[in-house]
């Protein structure tokens, strides 16, 4: 027996909602798309960067980020910081999307919390 295809509307609706173990990501970058993504590593990581990032100027550009959230990350989740500089930069661009971090006019880029 074959199994009807669902409608393009039935598909989308569908791919929007996160399974419990997944999260919806924005990019700041391309408004309007999203994408899921592996929940442990996202929180993870969001509370890391979260905690580091100052609220006032100057902020912290990537390469010190990078350096400042490793020590938050738990062990188990980044085993050595392994794979850590993809979900900095995902969750750093997810973040300013929801705009919770701003991105400041400098060079090198530097965000803070807002």
């Amino acid at each position: 027996m074959k199994r009807k295809k669902a409608s393009p509307e039935k598909r989308t609706a569908r791919s929007r909602k996160a399974a419990p173990d997944r999260v919806v990501v924005q990019n700041v970058n391309h408004p309007g798309k999203t994408r899921r993504a592996d929940a442990t590593h996202y929180n993870a990581m969001r509370r890391a960067v979260l905690k580091v990032l100052p609220r006032r100027s100057p902020g912290l550009d990537y390469a010190k980020m990078t350096r400042a959230v490793l020590p938050h990350l738990p062990a188990r989740v980044f085993p050595g910081g392994a794979r850590a500089s993809w979900w900095l930069k995902t969750v750093q661009l997810d973040l300013e999307a929801k705009g919770l971090i701003e991105r400041e006019k400098t060079k090198p880029l530097t965000w803070r919390r807002r």
